[in-house]
Formats: C-alpha cells, structure tokens, sequence
C-alpha cells in the first residue's frame, strides 16, 4: 500500500513539473537535433525510465515449466 501512494505522489509531481515546463527546446542525441516541448522530453524521459526499471526489476520467469 505505501508502494502505491508513494508512486502516486511521484506520479503527481512528475504530471505537475510537465506542465510547468511547455518551453520549446532542441534535443540533440549524435547527429539527430529534434525541437520538441520540454514537457514532452520529460515525459519521454520518465516512461522510458519507468520500462526500464521494470525491466531490471522484472522477476525471472523459471524454464522447463
């Protein structure tokens, strides 16, 4: 239960900061420059977290089953 609303408020925090930050930005990644809002890169940035922790948290499923 403590899991839950700790990820809710985080969730909360994170929906808020997005919406503070709607600036235009260029994101530059090796040669690729792309200019997209700054509440869409740090949404990008925070799901793409999210996939992987999960992934490195994900339980191993067990073989020969």
């Amino acid at each position: 239960m403590a899991k839950t609303i700790i990820s809710l408020i985080l969730v909360i925090l994170v929906i808020v900061f997005v919406l503070q930050n709607t600036q235009v930005v260029d994101v530059r990644l090796f040669a690729w420059k792309v200019s997209m809002s700054r509440a869409l890169m740090v949404l990008v940035t925070f799901v793409v977290g999210v996939v992987a922790g999960w992934l490195v948290h994900k339980p191993k499923q067990k073989k020969g089953k």
